[in-house]
C-alpha cells in the first residue's frame, strides 16, 4: 500500500509540473522579456481550467502526502 501512494505521489508531482509550466506558456512570451503590462484581467477558456486543475490536482497531491505520512509512522 505504501509503494502505491509513493508512485502516486511520484506521477501527481510530474502532473502538477508539467501543468505550471503550461500555464506560463499560456502567459504569453512577452512577459519573459520584460513588456508584461500591469493590466488585471479574468482568466477565460483554456487558461482558467488550467488553473483550476492545478489546484485541485495539489489539493490531491497534499491529501496523499498527508497519508503516506499517516501510513509510514
Amino acid at each position: 500500500m505504501t509503494t502505491f501512494i509513493l508512485i502516486a505521489q511520484i506521477i501527481i508531482a510530474v502532473l502538477i509540473v508539467v501543468l505550471v509550466v503550461l500555464q506560463s506558456q499560456a502567459s504569453g512570451a512577452g512577459s519573459m522579456f520584460g513588456s508584461d503590462t500591469t493590466v488585471y484581467r479574468t482568466r477565460r477558456g483554456l487558461e482558467k481550467t488550467l488553473y483550476q486543475l492545478t489546484i485541485a490536482v495539489s489539493a490531491l497531491f497534499f491529501i496523499i502526502s498527508i497519508v503516506a505520512v499517516i501510513l509510514a509512522g
